[in-house]
C-alpha cells in the first residue's frame, strides 16, 4: 500500500502535476498559492500519498473548531479503483477526529457523478444546504 505522510514543500511539482491529471487544476484556483497558503494554516492536515517515492494521491484538510473540510482529494488516474481514495480519506478523517471535529464537509460538483458515488459509498451523504461563496483574492 501507499505511504501517508505529511506534505514536504519538496513534493510541490509531484502534487501540481498530480493535481492536474486529475482535473483539479482551474484557471480560478492557483494551486501554488493553494500550498502556500494551506502550509500557514494546519499544514499537518495535507497529505501526500505516495508509492516508490511518487506522489500518487493527496488530500487537504481543515478544520476551524465548527465543522472539517476536505479539498483536493487526488488519486492519480493510473491507480484509481484500488482503494487509495478510501484511505487517503479515512488517514484524514482520524486526523480530523482527534483534533475534535465533530463533522466534516466537502464540495463536489453536481455534474462530477462518479466522485459523488465515491463519496456516497464511503459514507458520506448530501446535506440539505446551498454552498455560497464569495472570493476575496484572484488567483489569477
Amino acid at each position: 500500500m501507499i505511504e501517508i505522510q505529511p506534505y514536504s514543500p519538496d513534493d510541490e511539482t509531484q502534487v501540481v502535476r498530480l493535481w492536474t491529471a486529475c482535473g483539479l487544476v482551474t484557471q480560478w484556483n492557483n494551486p501554488h498559492r493553494d500550498i502556500e497558503r494551506k502550509l500557514k494554516l494546519q499544514p499537518e492536515l495535507f497529505l501526500v500519498g505516495s508509492l516508490s517515492g511518487k506522489v500518487i494521491a493527496t488530500v487537504m484538510a481543515g478544520y476551524e473548531g465548527h465543522r472539517g473540510w476536505i479539498n483536493y482529494l487526488a488519486v492519480h488516474p493510473n491507480h484509481r479503483r484500488s482503494g487509495i481514495g478510501k484511505y487517503m480519506m479515512e488517514a484524514a478523517e482520524i486526523r480530523l477526529q482527534a483534533a475534535g471535529c465533530p463533522k466534516i464537509n466537502l464540495q463536489v460538483r453536481t455534474s462530477n457523478t462518479v466522485v459523488l458515488e465515491f463519496y456516497k459509498a464511503i459514507g458520506y451523504q448530501a446535506d440539505d444546504v446551498v454552498s455560497l461563496g464569495k472570493r476575496l483574492k484572484s488567483d489569477t
